[in-house]
């Protein structure tokens, strides 16, 4: 059985993988949702991710889909307890922005959707720099006091307004960050290293990098001349321009070859080995795409594999 990972400073337990729900009530039907769900289960997977304004941007959804989803699936199962459902609050097209009055709304929209009484992480999605961090702490902090939410994150925000949370949080005895959901993968490593990482290490938070396979080029089936039929073709393959996109495929399959690994598998593992990081985040629309990602749990690459995959990277 894989172990599972202390995330950050909460008291939540993860898989070495979380479960992505953007697919989920989009290029996933409920069907083949519920059946995503079932495998990543069934291989010990505990960790699910989702948002409120998950999928709005899809014909005919308003928001909301995969929370639904995921909550029908936990219904069915009689699994609640064992699942640790995180979501987002911040962008659903009803309830835009951090102000305490949304923060408050979103949570109780989610956890109907959710079909639960509480959530086990719950994020801010986008910083929203026209509400001061000590509103966002405070209503976060209310949350957690209500018992409606077990863990508080932070995804898409600087370092400066995140070392600000942390500050007022401490200061003031609140309910702090426990983790950051960062964009970073082997192509895109620029946004989280640097201070940002540094503020997130210090503070002791567990990263969950999301696009941990940059839309799916670090699948490897994103190849010169290939044509994929994916509703992100255009993000992944734009990596192939880049001479830092070709070194890294390059990389990534010589040292999936001498592991007899999948790309993904070791893509997903350079990223497990970073600091802060407690679990990549990745998605599956079927369930054949997710031994890939789960085989993560499984494979630590050598010091030399690293260094060749970050040097690759650089």
């Amino acid at each position: 059985m894989t172990s599972l990972r202390k995330l950050g400073t909460s008291d939540l337990h993860v898989f070495p993988l979380a479960l992505g729900g953007n697919v989920f009530g989009w290029t996933a039907d409920e069907a083949h949702s519920f059946a995503v769900l079932d495998a990543y289960a069934a291989a010990g997977g505990n960790f699910v991710d989702t948002a409120d304004s998950y999928s709005s941007w899809a014909a005919g959804n308003e928001g909301g889909e995969s929370e639904t989803i995921i909550g029908r699936w936990m219904a069915a199962r009689g699994n609640r307890s064992d699942v640790v459902v995180a979501t987002k609050v911040g962008a659903h097209p009803r309830y835009k922005g951090l102000s305490p009055a949304t923060i408050k709304a979103a949570a109780e929209e989610s956890l109907r959707r959710l079909g639960t009484d509480y959530i086990d992480l719950y994020y801010t999605h986008f910083d929203d720099p026209t509400v001061p961090v000590e509103e966002i702490v405070t209503a976060l902090d209310q949350l957690v006091k209500d018992g409606k939410v077990r863990a508080v994150a932070a995804s898409n925000i600087s370092a400066e307004r995140l070392r600000a949370s942390l500050d007022f949080a401490e200061t003031e005895g609140l309910e702090s960050y426990a983790a950051l959901q960062p964009h970073y993968n082997l192509v895109s490593r620029d946004t989280y290293e640097g201070t940002l990482l540094d503020t997130a290490e210090r503070a002791g938070l567990g990263a969950v990098p999301y696009s941990a396979l940059a839309s799916g080029f670090l699948t490897g089936k994103y190849r010169p001349g290939a044509h994929v039929d994916s509703a992100r073709a255009g993000s992944a393959s734009q990596h192939l321009q880049s001479e830092r996109g070709r070194k890294v495929l390059a990389a990534l399959d010589t040292i999936a070859a001498a592991r007899g690994a999948e790309t993904a598998t070791v893509a997903l593992a350079w990223l497990a080995a970073r600091p802060t990081v407690a679990a990549p985040l990745a998605s599956a629309r079927t369930v054949e795409q997710l031994p890939a990602l789960l085989a993560v749990a499984g494979l630590e690459l050598t010091a030399d594999e690293l260094a060749t995959l970050t040097d690759a990277s650089a």
